[in-house]
């Protein structure tokens, strides 16, 4: 399938839902998704490895994430990447979903993951922790990645809340310290070519 050489670039529930900020709310980093097509067109322009285009689908009836839902889909500009694999799945790990990406990835011999998607501390951190976890060499661009203000209450805490760019700040800090993956910036993965 692929040369154990090459590092699988993983992106992670770029779905139009995402893009209705009236229903997630303010969100950081709107170069997201560029600084990811960037990735996947150098990927491509230089074979470094396969493409897997993760979605979520989300179980419950109604969400903008269910599969029936029209915002379900990938974003248009994921329309002509052909990936090598696609993974589907209704938790924040891609490692959780259909087919087994950790046994796709053991199959290949595939060590080294770049991670990038949304949201940046929900499904990317998730999957980058069990990554880590599992023994592969995981870069997450943050620049490659967005997320949303999150506010809510939490026991023994009452009413808390996070800006979208503190919550990437906190998993930037969470992934990076924790050496559950080398956060990066695109531009730096991308001179790595």
């Amino acid at each position: 399938m692929t040369s154990s050489n090459q590092t699988a670039l993983i992106v992670i529930d770029v779905q139009e839902s995402f893009r209705d900020l009236d229903f997630w709310g303010p969100s950081a980093n709107p170069a997201a998704e560029a600084n990811i097509a960037a990735l996947i067109a150098d990927w491509r322009e230089h074979d470094r490895g396969p493409v897997v285009l993760v979605r979520h689908d989300e179980p419950v009836p109604g969400s903008p994430l269910h599969p029936a839902h029209p915002q379900n889909r990938l974003q248009p500009f994921l329309d002509a990447v052909n990936p090598e694999l696609l993974i589907t799945k209704s938790v924040n790990s891609a490692f959780y979903g259909e087919p087994d990406l950790h046994r796709w990835l053991q199959d290949g011999g595939i060590s080294e993951l770049v991670l990038c998607g949304i949201q940046t501390n929900m499904c990317v951190e998730t999957t980058a922790r069990m990554a880590g976890n599992l023994g592969y060499g995981v870069q997450l661009p943050l620049d490659a990645t967005r997320t949303f203000d999150l506010v809510g209450t939490v026991p023994g805490l009452g009413e808390v809340g996070l800006s979208a760019s503190e919550l990437m700040v906190a998993t930037a800090l969470n992934l990076h310290l924790g050496e559950f993956a080398q956060v990066t910036t695109t531009a730096a993965v991308l001179q790595r070519a």
